[in-house]
């Protein structure tokens, strides 16, 4: 019986996530690093010198996230106590014990893509929690509400879609409800033109 395919990964060059992980990480890394720079002086009027100090460290922690994407350094586990680390750390080590080598570590162009682009998310959570009291700055928020404005005739035309279905819905047979579902998945990917992620917002949008 044959195993489960093998996750894609970096390590094949040119694929999907070989591109991921050499080009578009870096480019989030570096545009979230811009972000906490073009709020500087919004941070030094709400926490002073303490503001300005939180915004340096974070930076900092952001740019050596980068370096280790990089250059193909381990990936490490997370050391800022919160609600899911642990269970990040656990989910790490699984990986590990999924490598053939002796020695082996998970690296960001050995491990699973999927893992490392939601891992890194998961640092700059981390490297903003290590940055009090700019700790509770969301680095994404100027990103979704833009996407969520952009995204209003999208909505309204789903809640006007949902709200004419309901009225009908218990007389609708198994191949009715099957494509009314496709209607509505068909109003949302159209008005949300295919609902672009926030990594490849961030890579086709100007700093």
């Amino acid at each position: 019986m044959a195993g489960p395919p093998v996750s894609l990964s970096a390590r094949d060059v040119g694929s999907f996530a070989y591109l991921t992980v050499k080009d578009r990480l870096p480019q989030i890394l570096t545009k979230a690093i811009d972000t906490l720079h073009r709020h500087k002086s919004e941070f030094f009027k709400k926490h002073g010198e303490k503001g300005l100090e939180a915004e340096k460290k974070a930076i900092s922690l952001l740019s050596k996230l980068r370096n280790e994407l990089q250059t193909d350094k381990p990936i490490v586990p997370l050391v800022e106590k919160f609600v899911d680390t642990d269970l990040w750390n656990q989910y790490l080590e699984y990986q590990q014990s999924l490598l053939n080598e002796s020695n082996g570590k998970p690296r960001w162009f050995l491990s699973p893509w999927l893992f490392v682009e939601c891992y890194m998310y998961r640092r700059i959570h981390e490297a903003i929690i290590q940055s009090p009291p700019i700790d509770d700055f969301d680095i994404f928020k100027e990103l979704k509400d833009q996407n969520f404005f952009e995204s209003q005739e999208s909505i309204i035309a789903l809640c006007t879609h949902l709200q004419e279905l309901m009225k009908t819905i218990e007389e609708l047979d198994e191949n009715q409800l099957k494509n009314e579902f496709f209607k509505v998945l068909q109003i949302s990917l159209w008005g949300n033109k295919c609902d672009l992620s926030l990594s490849e917002f961030w890579e086709d949008s100007p700093p």
